[in-house]
């Protein structure tokens, strides 16, 4: 097993998902863990990332998007592919990294499958993430990507159910503060269900293969 495919294996066998660099704290412990990884060339299907045994599935929970709109987790996310990455804008370093690799992998897509995905970022800095700052923020990356926020019992409850930790904020000396939270993306199926994980540092080249085989299976 690739040193890539052992650390999922950890972030989810073990309920220790990583978290980026935004945050120098402990891990949170993700309330839906999920099942074992299967090894991609055990997987019938061929997917390049993580594969859950358990899927997770999209919980029943209403955010809100940048511009102030009702946003449920259910009933919006209709497309047969759709990411979701947890992160913030004042994010030092890993956020921007891979919300990069995100757009150069949907940039590369078959226009036709580009057009199945649905990306949303949802911000683990309610309180400083509005909708314009979101908006702008994601507008760096591709105008398409869809920002939601909401109360942080409600993220939370979405993030615990896809898997990913969220931490509180850890206050900095200079008297701001950064948020720690899982580096991995969720792809969700058109069935609603999570069937797989892309941690940091996934290429590009895997985000694409897979995001087109998941598309496929739609």
């Amino acid at each position: 097993m690739n040193p890539r495919r052992l650390l999922a294996l950890c972030l989810t066998v073990a309920c220790g998902a990583l978290l980026t660099g935004c945050s120098s704290g402990g891990m949170s412990e993700p309330g839906n863990p999920g099942g074992a990884i299967i090894d991609s060339s055990a997987d019938p299907s061929g997917l390049r990332g993580a594969v859950l045994a358990q899927p997770y599935r999209i919980p029943n929970v209403t955010l809100t998007a940048t511009d102030g709109s009702a946003f449920h987790l259910v009933s919006d996310t209709t497309s047969p592919v759709t990411l979701v990455f947890f992160g913030y804008t004042n994010c030092p370093d890993v956020c921007s990294l891979v919300m990069a690799d995100i757009a150069t992998a949907v940039s590369r897509l078959d226009p036709s499958v580009a057009a199945d995905v649905q990306m949303l970022f949802i911000t683990t800095d309610p309180a400083r993430d509005t909708g314009p700052v979101l908006r702008s923020y994601l507008d760096h990356f591709n105008p398409d990507f869809q920002g939601l926020t909401g109360p942080m019992h409600d993220i939370r409850t979405v993030a615990n159910a896809l898997g990913v930790p969220v931490e509180g904020i850890q206050r900095l000396p200079d008297g701001g503060y950064e948020v720690g939270h899982g580096s991995q993306i969720v792809g969700i199926d058109s069935r609603d269900e999570a069937p797989v994980v892309w941690t940091e540092g996934t290429p590009v080249s895997d985000l694409e293969h897979d995001i087109t085989v998941l598309d496929q299976q739609s």
